[in-house]
């Protein structure tokens, strides 16, 4: 009657390790967004940079990295990798970059990146 499961520590090791890409390629996103779409100079500026779809396009590109990346190593066998999973991917990833672009379009910061 027992049920045949990862060990709480592959477990664990897997979530840890889904959460730290995720976290990593939202915030290299944003550093992307940031580095492609200019320098800020005024409040127009800010506002054609933070409606430009390239960075949309990154953080997307970012997920489906992921997705595939996921596929090609098995990280998780087919019936574990759920709507859950797919979920919890996109929401970490777009968190992490829309946080992250938010303060590098607000702060200084923009002038310490390569252009």
């Amino acid at each position: 009657m027992s049920t045949e499961s990862i060990s709480d520590r592959r477990e664990h090791i897997r979530s840890i390790s889904v959460t730290a890409l995720a976290a990593l390629l939202g915030v290299g996103a944003a550093l992307a967004s940031m580095s492609m779409t200019g320098e800020i100079t005024s409040l127009e500026t800010a506002n054609e940079v933070a409606s430009d779809t390239t960075a949309l396009m990154l953080v997307a590109g970012a997920i489906l990295v992921q997705f595939i990346l996921y596929d090609f190593t098995d990280i998780y066998s087919d019936d574990e990798f759920s709507v859950k999973n797919y979920l919890y991917i996109v929401f970490m990833t777009f968190a992490f970059w829309f946080v992250t672009w938010g303060i590098l379009l607000t702060s200084e910061a923009a002038d310490y990146l390569p252009a």
